[in-house]
């Protein structure tokens, strides 16, 4: 078969492997969509020399249906013809990281990230362990199992960590695949949202998703402009999604006595004062995609209230086409991609 991987510089190919077998413990996935994250973008950016010599196909955002089993599986997610998402992690399985679903988490043995350390699934199958396994109801779409399976997943894993209600009002930093996904959950949780980005398009499609309102970072000091949609206050709480330094600095900035921060964007050094972020009594949390029960959760909770995730996709692609999709994606203009298999 075929797969897309990363050769650094803006570059990729479709590299030619040997179709996957299940072992014991494993499955094998027939993909129906594998979801474009931005931090492949690091990977797709990245020095040639940095990157494996043996070629990884890319795709953490796995999504299609079980198509052989390998010995020793007795999940009942796992059978033939079953529809599931992947929950990309793996390792040791029996630590209390493991045990708890934090696979990722895992210090017992290095942990499997597919895409990354095995190959994923930009590719018509993907070989994982059978415990990674996550059933998709089938009122959800294959791309919105791709999304919630990193994105939409991750978004829902910074809230669940920083409690968000609806009493809140939170800036989310960056209207990317994460970030309109964040405003997406928001908003169905009956919170109030103040959307920010660098793009005029995403900030429109935020909009579009129930922003209540919108913030260009390029056009003034942006926790001025939040302090005046909030009275003055500040808002309750930031979630920073762009991986920019900028923008982890203003939603440090933007936030109300007591308020809250998450951080789950990847690629900025975030320098700031203790002294004013301990005397403003601020929490400040990090946070790593979601736990396999969290992403069971975030795919109820879609279908409970009712949110297209569908819409979060504005690109469709075929493998043939990676070249132009990774160029454009590139651009982070647009919203999120898929590869359709």
């Amino acid at each position: 078969m075929r797969g897309i991987v990363f050769r650094g510089d803006c570059t990729l190919e479709l590299t030619t492997v040997l179709d996957p077998t299940p072992g014991p413990g494993e499955v094998v996935v027939e993909i129906k969509a594998s979801g474009m994250c931005g931090s492949d973008l690091h990977f797709y950016r990245r020095k040639p020399h940095l990157l494996p010599e043996s070629p990884i196909i890319a795709g953490h955002e796995p999504c299609g249906i079980v198509a052989a089993v390998g010995p020793g599986v007795t999940s009942p997610h796992a059978h033939i013809g079953a529809r599931v998402m992947v929950h990309h992690y793996h390792g040791c399985t029996d630590c209390e990281h493991c045990r708890s679903g934090w696979p990722q988490m895992c210090q017992s043995v290095p942990v499997t990230i597919y895409g990354t350390d095995q190959h994923g699934a930009h590719a018509p199958y993907m070989k994982v362990s059978a415990d990674t396994l996550v059933p998709l109801d089938e009122r959800l779409s294959f791309a919105a199992g791709a999304a919630i399976s990193c994105g939409t997943g991750t978004a829902w894993g910074a809230f669940e960590r920083m409690g968000l209600t609806g009493r809140d009002t939170i800036a989310i930093f960056g209207q990317g695949p994460v970030g309109l996904s964040a405003t997406l959950l928001a908003k169905a949780q009956g919170a109030r949202v103040i959307a920010l980005d660098i793009d005029g398009n995403r900030l429109a499609v935020a909009k579009a998703f129930g922003a209540d309102f919108v913030v260009n970072s390029r056009e003034g000091d942006v926790p001025d402009a939040i302090r005046s949609l909030t009275n003055g206050l500040g808002a309750t709480m930031a979630l920073e999604t762009a991986g920019a330094a900028a923008a982890g600095q203003d939603a440090l900035r933007c936030v109300r006595p007591w308020g809250t921060v998450g951080l789950v964007g990847l690629g900025a050094d975030i320098q700031f004062s203790l002294a004013q972020m301990l005397r403003k009594q601020l929490r400040i949390l990090t946070s790593w995609t979601m736990s396999i029960q969290a992403q069971r959760a975030c795919a109820e909770f879609v279908i409970e209230r009712g949110i297209d995730l569908d819409r979060l996709f504005t690109d469709q692609w075929t493998l043939d086409q990676a070249e132009e999709a990774y160029r454009s994606f590139n651009r982070q203009s647009g919203g999120k991609g898929v590869f359709l298999m």
